[in-house]
């Protein structure tokens, strides 16, 4: 299962300030909501948050004062330039809504791998066929 735990600390500051000084201890300002629950305002580690974001349809067990709750992403804001994380949005999900993603996301990985097969077929057939031993001619150069 694609299903990143987290561990997400409580945060009750806010502003730039604040959120200048959260990534400067290298962690991103981030909010959790959605399942009728209230907004909660959290910070993520940075680097894990960087190395989940990176796969396609991932899941958060976001662990943060005691209670462990399966997230997706929603919003990802990033620097323009520099393209650091400045802020995250999770959305609260289900366990059916969490193995869904999973399941597309296997689906996703498995197209993948089999069209980087067909592709490795083809370039073999056409290479015993001898369609690439044709020495190719060198340009020369324009008077």
């Amino acid at each position: 299962m694609l299903q990143v735990d987290i561990t997400a600390q409580s945060r009750s500051d806010f502003g730039k300030g604040a959120a200048r000084r959260l990534r400067r201890e290298g962690l991103v300002p981030a909010v959790l909501y959605g399942q009728g629950s209230e907004l909660v305002h959290i910070a993520l580690p940075n680097h894990d948050l960087d190395l989940a974001l990176r796969k396609s349809h991932v899941v958060f067990s976001v662990s943060f004062d005691g209670k462990t709750i399966i997230a997706k992403p929603r919003d990802i804001q990033r620097e323009p330039v520099k393209r650091y994380i400045e802020h995250v949005d999770l959305i609260i999900i289900t366990a059916t809504e969490a193995q869904a993603r999973n399941d597309e996301a296997v689906a996703d990985i498995a197209a993948a791998v089999a069209a980087a097969e067909a592709a490795e077929e083809a370039i073999s057939i056409a290479a015993a066929a001898g369609e690439f031993d044709e020495p190719v001619a060198e340009a020369t150069p324009a008077e």
